[in-house]
């Protein structure tokens, strides 16, 4: 027989009420998550070298690295918005974390002849490290409600 509390507390992560944080991400999760935390500070602060370079005149196209910037923040604010949806239990946040993987390693990989060669090493791992703690069946169980962002619904 189900007594008052087992009714009113929800009986999986999926059945969280919209808005409020559930349970603690699993550990492959948290591991992927921290990833992408660094990925997006990582992209703050190539924006602001971008901006101070163009600022002190040493940029050579100023239109370029402005946008550059711009692109930057943006995708380190997607995957900040991203990671905490993913925290929070809403699966949306995989899609765009997924899809920013495989820009970054596209990216190492095409970029390997000009970069020093722990950096496309460092930036595919990474990369594998999100993707495998994203998916990995804990974080899917945890992170399997449908609720649209917070901003849309």
């Amino acid at each position: 027989m189900r007594t008052l509390v087992d009714v009113t507390r929800p009986a999986t992560p999926s059945a969280a009420v919209p808005g409020k944080a559930g349970p603690t991400p699993p550990a492959p999760l948290l591991g992927a998550l921290l990833v992408v935390a660094l990925e997006a500070l990582a992209l703050v602060v190539a924006a602001v070298v971008l901006v101070a370079e163009t600022v002190r005149g040493l940029a050579l196209d100023v239109g370029s690295a402005v946008a550059l910037a711009v692109f930057f923040v943006g995708f380190a604010t997607l995957l900040g918005g991203a990671g905490r949806a993913l925290w929070r239990g809403s699966r949306w946040g995989r899609g765009p974390v997924i899809t920013w993987q495989l820009l970054q390693v596209a990216t190492a990989l095409a970029l390997a002849g000009s970069l020093p060669a722990w950096l496309p090493v460092v930036l595919v791992a990474g990369a594998v490290v999100v993707v495998v703690g994203v998916l990995w069946p804990s974080s899917r169980v945890h992170a399997s409600r449908t609720n649209a962002p917070d901003a849309v619904a």
